[in-house]
């Protein structure tokens, strides 16, 4: 699991179970930019992986999100991993190499965490978990309990995330 901020907070969580592979999370990104916007710090953003079969290197590329994280740039790595969710399917591992080095990260140590596997006990553990909630495609919202599927239709689901945020952040400052 993917932490927006290393420390705990109190802000209220919105998790997004995302494929990094797939047009439809990376369609999300806007909204994911608009919520970031308009929350700051006051909402955590958690990526959570959910690679799908159909996604021929969608579980590398977990594995690729899970070492930006390490190296200090989990939300650059994958916003940039999805805007070449095309260039990833038809070139395939090289691209995840290739936007670490864009990124100015360590593209040796990705290279070398794809080979040795070290992060895919996380996304293994982040799917059962997913597949244990409901979440069945991507990419899929849960805030406050409540799981939203953004695989089918992205139409609205921003402004009811806003809602329940909104709900949350004001019994916070009333508590």
């Amino acid at each position: 699991m993917s932490n927006s901020s290393p420390a705990p907070s109190t802000a209220p969580v919105l998790e997004i179970w995302c494929d990094l592979q797939c047009p439809d999370c990376r369609t999300a990104l806007d909204d994911l930019r608009s919520l970031r916007a308009r929350y700051g710090d006051r909402l955590e953003l958690r990526l959570r992986h959910f690679p799908l079969e159909k996604n021929k290197h969608a579980f590398a590329a977990a594995q690729a999100a899970e070492e930006a994280w390490e190296q200090g740039r989990g939300w650059p790595y994958a916003e940039a991993l999805l805007g070449r969710v095309a260039d990833l399917a038809r070139e395939g591992e090289p691209v995840l190499v290739e936007v670490a080095r864009e990124l100015g990260l360590d593209a040796e140590e990705f290279d070398t965490a794809l080979i040795d596997g070290r992060h895919i006990l996380i996304v293994d553990a982040d799917q059962a978990e997913g597949k244990a909630i409901g979440v069945t495609g991507t990419p899929t919202y849960v805030i406050d309990g409540e799981r939203l599927d953004g695989g089918k239709s992205q139409e609205g689901l921003r402004e009811r995330i806003e809602e329940i945020a909104d709900r949350l952040l004001a019994g916070q400052e009333q508590g």
